[in-house]
């Protein structure tokens, strides 16, 4: 896992970041508390961030997805790029990793736009399609543990309304899922999360050498 873009000198990475990156005040404070705690790693990039506000707003969605919260920094570039009558349905079980984002949220006035449900996320993602919820989000971000990404994304799929997108991250693990040679058991599920997807008839795949690897799932009209 990697909170930046792997693969980048670190001149580009701070050229890229100087010329496009527009992270607000409220946003950077709370990467900055992220990066001091032991699972650091796990958060996003700005340039990411950035990213998938861009889709969000691209995609004039209004019901979003998010599966693996951590401290928030996620779901708060989402939330600010929703329109005021938009929503988050965020899937973590850490209330004390979620606590540090909801501070965040509620002083940058998006409070409102974030349903956060501390279950496991296969149990939320059933709820919803039990509650009739297919077919009605218009962006889902996966990001939690690689070993159920293949069940959030068969979930995230029929949620998606047609013309959604999905995005998932850590799909290039460092680069490891390049390595034949390489067979642990989270480069291996990966791995083969990533040809399932390519092979997957129902969607259109792309993966973008962006932070950690961020494939993009696009659910045909």
């Amino acid at each position: 896992m990697s909170n930046t873009t792997f693969g980048l000198s670190d001149e580009v990475r701070r050229y890229l970041i100087s010329t496009s990156v527009r992270e607000p005040e409220v946003l950077g404070r709370l990467r900055e508390e992220t990066a001091g705690l032991p699972l650091a790693m796990m958060q996003i990039s700005p340039e990411q961030g950035q990213f998938m506000a861009l889709l969000v707003k691209m995609l004039r969605a209004r019901r979003c997805l998010e599966v693996g919260t951590f401290t928030g920094y996620s779901a708060l570039w989402v939330a600010l790029a929703l329109p005021p009558d938009g929503r988050l349905t965020a899937c973590d079980v850490s209330a004390e990793w979620t606590s540090i984002g909801q501070r965040y949220w509620q002083e940058a006035g998006v409070a409102s736009k974030i349903a956060l449900h501390l279950a496991p996320a296969l149990e939320t993602l059933d709820r919803l399609i039990a509650q009739g919820e297919e077919g009605q989000y218009d962006f889902a971000f996966i990001d939690a543990d690689k070993g159920n990404y293949w069940n959030y994304y068969e979930r995230a799929v029929r949620l998606l309304r047609p013309g959604g997108l999905i995005a998932v991250d850590n799909t290039l693990w460092g680069g490891r899922v390049a390595d034949a040679e390489d067979r642990d058991a989270t480069v291996s599920v990966i791995r083969d999360f990533n040809r399932r997807v390519s092979q997957d008839q129902r969607v259109v795949v792309s993966m973008l050498p962006l932070g950690d690897g961020v494939t993009l799932i696009w659910k045909p009209a």
